[in-house]
């Protein structure tokens, strides 16, 4: 079902209007000429919520797309994100956008149990496609996803956006050459006090709004949240857990939740190595990080900003003598700088001249990453094997949790094939 703008609309944005058409039509001449992989990717998202709209917002600030339909089954959140992008095609249902020609690639980004259906029908459809992390909520779902996604010929990359983060992608440059040691231990932590209930004018709606508090939708904090530290383990690792052992509970939000709103986990990985997980949405105190800590250094990641901790025996690199410094926990921490090298050429010190902070953020990466990789024909930066890989962990952490147990992983879960999870 399609949208359609009334007079009263169309007349307000009569002249904005005016000059898309202009503008479209020129494009449409110029596209008869101009090589594809120079062209803009049509676009349509499907899912706008909280998250799709900043998706959606992202994606109209990157030249190399062009938004050509969203989608949307509440009709509030459509109209509002039509008026942010103008002429783009609106629909309800996203077996509709799927039939048009004009979208060459989809973000969706609704609630991750519809992942699967919107997913497979986008692949039938021959749709390029950018999936919200996690791939799905349950393993069988992952795996159809992944499994049917291999087959296509089209680009399918997920949204762990921190495969294309500037300062992770910079930072692992020195892990693979040692900065760590051996690596230690592994700790992240998520804290953000939100209770995750939504308000809505039906129940219906709430219901709808209100996904992640059932159970039988939900992949829970460490799926919503920690998978996103768990692919970065998975990046700097470069290594596959054996066992995760869970613990949770309704610590503050008690209204009758099955979902814990206070979660720790312990995934283990080969040689004694731990990843201590550790999220809450009852308290916002020491907010989110993911600290690497080795024989040699420590790193501590932020989503934007990271810092390395050399231990007082480590061997001198040469590089850390010039590198900015700042004060953290107690000790000096090394400013880990995304373009460093790039100052350094120019003559500039980092963080002196320029930003602390990458200067674009790892959403933008991300999307145009995906964008490059449907023009260029590149690798995606987060395809299917480690968007699956991620999501299995994840998904088997809130399984440990839920239970309050431990499981041990089988080498068979993490291959795409029919197998039983």
């Amino acid at each position: 079902m399609t949208i359609q703008i009334n007079r009263r609309e169309f007349i307000k944005y009569s002249s904005a209007a005016l000059v898309t058409l202009i503008t479209a039509d020129k494009v449409f001449a110029e596209e008869k000429q101009l090589p594809k992989d120079t062209l803009p990717v049509k676009l349509g998202i499907i899912g706008l919520g909280q998250w799709g709209s900043e998706t959606l917002a992202a994606a109209s600030r990157i030249p190399s797309i062009q938004i050509t339909a969203i989608c949307d089954n509440y009709d509030p959140a459509l109209a509002k994100a039509a008026k942010a992008v103008g002429l783009a095609a609106a629909y309800k249902d996203y077996r509709s956008l799927m039939d048009a020609k004009d979208v060459e690639a989809v973000i969706i980004a609704t609630p991750s149990h519809r992942h699967k259906e919107i997913s497979l029908a986008a692949i039938d459809a021959r749709k390029h496609i950018y999936c919200e992390a996690p791939l799905a909520t349950t393993l069988e779902d992952a795996r159809a996803i992944a499994n049917a996604g291999e087959k296509s010929k089209q680009v399918f990359t997920a949204g762990l956006q921190g495969r294309s983060n500037l300062l992770y992608k910079h930072v692992l440059q020195f892990v693979k050459e040692g900065c760590l040691g051996k690596t230690i231990q592994v700790y992240a932590q998520h804290n953000k006090k939100t209770s995750w209930r939504r308000m809505a004018p039906s129940p219906t709606r709430e219901n709808e709004l209100n996904w992640r508090l059932a159970s039988e939708n939900s992949p829970g904090l460490i799926g919503e949240m920690g998978i996103h530290s768990i692919d970065l383990a998975s990046m700097y690792l470069a290594a596959t857990p054996v066992a995760i052992s869970g613990f949770g509970s309704v610590s503050c939000w008690d209204d009758g939740r099955r979902v814990p709103d206070t979660v720790q986990c312990v995934i283990e990985y080969p040689n004694n190595l731990k990843f201590v997980l550790s999220a809450t949405i009852a308290s916002s105190f020491g907010g989110s990080y993911v600290q690497f800590q080795g024989s040699d250094s420590t790193l501590m990641m932020q989503e934007d900003q990271s810092w390395m901790m050399r231990e007082a025996d480590s061997p001198l690199l040469g590089w850390e003598i010039y590198a900015h410094k700042e004060p953290v926990h107690g000790e000096t921490g090394i400013c880990m700088i995304a373009d460093a090298t790039k100052l350094l050429e120019q003559g500039k010190e980092p963080g002196k001249e320029g930003t602390l902070k990458p200067p674009k953020s790892a959403l933008q990466c991300a999307l145009e990453d995906f964008v490059h990789s449907i023009r260029k024909g590149s690798k995606p930066a987060c395809g299917l094997a480690e968007a699956y890989k991620s999501t299995i962990i994840a998904l088997k952490s809130n399984e440990a949790i839920l239970t309050q147990g431990r499981i041990e992983l089988r080498k068979e879960w993490f291959n795409l094939g029919d197998h039983n999870g």
